[in-house]
């Protein structure tokens, strides 16, 4: 159901249909090609590189991440060749403008060997990250370092918080979406019990579902034990971070959602007639409006859209999608329970639904097109990396179950004004219903069915009996029953729909599976960078010298040379640099001053100073030039040959 069901004779309606089916996909399909918001943060360099080979221990060990994340003092450990710590334990901010870098200093008299790096982060987005590299000082060597094989938020704790956010997202769904169809459009269905409970299991599954992330936070972003959950110093922990705040807000306004069942389940089901519940629909929607927004703002303000460009725009909009999936699925749930259990449901309730799921419809249109292109940015993301491939078979899942809702508008325009038309039918006869018995749903034993009456052979009767009366009361309520169903099931057009909806409901089911995998995959454009800095240390060129010659001219009197640059080994990690300036006539001369640096423009690392130590007239060397990581890098010069004559040339190397 995601239209609004025309009516018979209008085929002009169609057009719409279709260009809402068009839209949706566009929205999800049709990301821009410009650079876009990433979500998940991703290492993006280190100093030292992976698989580098240093000539003398670095100061220090950074890691380059390409948004903002969280790090404790134990988030980076260096570990020798023989398993023991070489790190201080003080993490180190470095942390500059759009440069996201965090280090921690080495100890000294550090020995030579392979040297391993582990570290832990928390994303801006509320995902734990984790990895591991190594380099070597002097040269590699075998390590005693064994690292678990169990990734941050892996293992058992991993499994439970993951179906933990799926069972918030589906309670959350269906409290909303089913409190929502109840007021806006079925409100005779508040004095219904099977939507009475379906709406009071929602609110059960998001608040017990919301208490277990709370608890199992801890051990998903840290230790990965389960035991750590009841730990009340952990707890403290998560409540000071923004996911736990978030958590903690969304309890609160569970209990003042608490209170809007309550009022919507008791004095307004209470009320008879549509004047009689006017002055409590206003309060109810507008509370009810409210804090749903806050149960949807608690997501968007601790996950993927509180990160990225945007973020001001990317959370109300946010808000509004979750709240649109809720009136969408939501209300499908209510609607099905309708169908199945409750004893009748007017078409125009059906037919209001309709309407507003196709309202909710086109705000996915407008909030999907948008976060498409925060998370994906580009069509290779969406072929090639696993969040461009869920977020296409969202787009199918969601195509089959707009192909479900027309079918569903189908038999809606062949429905009854009130389905079962049958008058003075109750979902639960009482015992003292008078039921009427025929062939075969008379009751055997009773005057219905032609048997001995109450008393007939001079024994006593039923109403003497109360253990009989009990009896036959059960039967008369048991026949009232399958009487009603048979009349119920009887209308073609209401067993269509009811099969209809229920393949619509069971699409949002895997619908929902997925779209909880994909707000815990790491988004396209992130995976992109995070591919191309591996592609770029795998296809490092094999390790020789670098020699470059670069002549120059600095445009004053004998201003002209040429500046001759030595790299050995010619690889990531420590290099020596000697550096000869030679004149026209390919003699060494002085130059006033030298200066040499390296940037590695696609990891917007740099620019990297190398100091030069003078040999000779002409000769310069450097015997320590870092460079972390394999790449297209770019060597700059700067010569200057007087006080006021000056140039400054580049060339690219490639560095393996």
């Amino acid at each position: 159901m995601t239209a609004d069901a025309p009516r018979p004779h209008s085929p002009g309606r169609r057009p719409h249909r279709l260009a809402a089916l068009l839209l949706l996909t566009a929205a999800l399909l049709g990301t821009a090609l410009c650079g876009a918001a990433s979500a998940h943060s991703a290492l993006t360099g280190s100093d030292p590189a992976d698989g580098a080979v240093v000539a003398t221990a670095p100061q220090r060990v950074t890691l380059t991440f390409s948004e903002q994340v969280a790090l404790g003092d134990d988030s980076i450990r260096v570990l020798e060749p023989s398993g023991k710590r070489a790190d201080t334990g003080e993490l180190q901010d470095l942390c500059s403008g759009s440069l996201v870098r965090y280090g921690v200093d080495l100890r000294d008299g550090l020995p030579r060997g392979t040297y391993t790096v582990a570290w832990q982060a928390v994303s801006a987005d509320s995902h734990p990250i984790s990895g591991a590299f190594s380099f070597s000082i002097g040269a590699p060597s075998a390590t005693a370092v064994v690292l678990p094989e169990q990734r941050a938020g892996g293992g058992a704790v991993g499994v439970l918080y993951d179906v933990g956010r799926y069972v918030s997202y589906a309670g959350f769904v269906v409290l909303v979406g089913g409190a929502a169809f109840v007021l806006a459009c079925w409100p005779q269905g508040a004095g219904v019990r099977p939507v009475q409970r379906l709406v009071a299991y929602g609110w059960v599954t998001l608040t017990a579902a919301t208490l277990a992330l709370l608890l199992l936070r801890g051990p998903y972003t840290g230790s990965g034990e389960l035991g750590d959950a009841f730990d009340p110093g952990v707890l403290q922990g998560v409540l000071a971070t923004k996911t736990g705040a978030a958590l903690t807000s969304r309890l609160l306004l569970v209990g003042a959602a608490a209170l809007f069942v309550a009022v919507l389940f008791g004095p307004y089901a209470r009320r008879e007639g549509p004047g009689d519940r006017r002055d409590l629909v206003f309060g109810l929607g507008v509370g009810g409006t409210v804090v749903a927004a806050g149960l949807a703002g608690t997501w968007a303000l601790s996950e993927h859209a509180s990160t990225g460009v945007q973020p001001w725009l990317a959370m109300p909009l946010d808000v509004l999608h979750l709240l649109a999936v809720a009136g969408w699925l939501g209300g499908l749930a209510a609607l099905l329970v309708a169908l199945y259990r409750a004893p009748s449901i007017e078409r125009a309730a059906v037919l209001r639904y309709s309407r507003l799921a196709f309202g909710a419809v086109l705000v996915l249109v407008v909030t999907g097109l948008y976060q498409s292109w925060r998370q994906v940015g580009s069509w290779t993301a969406l072929t090639g990396t696993a969040y461009g491939r869920l977020l296409l078979a969202k787009v199918a899942l969601i195509a089959v179950l707009l192909g479900a809702g027309w079918v569903s508008r189908r038999w809606t325009r062949r429905l009854a004004g009130t389905l079962p038309a049958e008058p003075g039918q109750a979902a639960e006869p009482g015992a003292d219903d008078a039921v009427p018995g025929s062939g075969d749903d008379a009751v055997p034993g009773s005057r219905d069915d032609g048997g001995p009456g109450p008393g007939a052979d001079g024994g006593p009767g039923p109403g003497d009996d109360p253990v009989r009366a009990a009896q036959l009361a059960r039967q008369r309520a048991a026949v009232a029953v399958a009487r009603e169903r048979r009349v119920r099931d009887a209308d073609p057009a209401r067993a269509g729909l009811r099969r209809s909806v229920l393949a619509e409901a069971s699409v949002v089911v895997v619908l929902l599976g997925v779209t909880t995998v994909l707000t815990a995959t790491e988004p396209g454009r992130t995976q992109e960078q995070a591919d191309r800095a591996q592609a770029a240390s795998a296809t490092a060129v094999p390790d020789r010298p670098v020699d470059v010659s670069l002549p120059f001219d600095t445009g004053g009197p004998s201003g002209t040379g040429t500046v001759r640059l030595n790299l050995d080994p010619g690889r990531s990690g420590g290099n020596s640099l000697r550096v000869a300036v030679d004149g026209p006539d390919g003699r060494p001369r002085d130059v006033a001053e030298l200066k040499v640096s390296f940037t590695l423009d696609a990891q917007q690392i740099g620019p990297l100073p190398v100091p030069l130590e003078r040999d000779a007239p002409g000769r310069w060397t450097a015997r320590s030039a870092q460079l972390p990581m394999p790449g297209d890098w770019r060597m700059r010069v700067t010569v200057r040959t007087s006080d006021i004559d000056q140039t400054t040339i580049d060339k690219n190397v490639k560095i393996g």
